[in-house]
């Protein structure tokens, strides 16, 4: 007679492990997705950093704004540039929006001074 409840618990059960997963999948791609959008979006910071030092340099070596501009524009399709003048250094300032998806909304920012030496 055991044996008999133990093959009926057993079937009831079916299935259960296929549903669990069915459940929990969703849940670890969205992570999966917004894991991967955090690395994209980091990368895009990085590129807007070097493209803000970039500019700042060639603002204070005495290059034109639409100069440092095309710069910034190769470093990071899309993104702005302005400039201001803080005493002896030129700062430049790059924004640009983050990437379509989940991180839609964002935008990332960066600044860089450099001595302005070259005027």
């Amino acid at each position: 007679m055991p044996s008999i409840s133990a093959s009926a618990a057993s079937w009831g059960d079916r299935g259960s492990t296929t549903a669990e997963f069915a459940t929990a999948l969703p849940a670890v791609v969205l992570v999966l997705a917004c894991c991967l959008g955090a690395v994209q979006v980091v990368g895009v910071q990085v590129r807007l950093t070097d493209a803000a030092a970039t500019a700042a340099r060639a603002l204070a070596r005495g290059d034109t704004a639409g100069r440092a501009a095309g710069l910034v524009s190769q470093a990071v399709a899309g993104a702005s540039l302005a400039s201001e003048q803080r005493g002896e250094f030129v700062c430049a300032r790059v924004a640009a929006a983050a990437l379509p998806g989940i991180f839609a909304g964002l935008t990332l920012e960066a600044r860089s001074c450099a001595l302005a030496g070259g005027r």
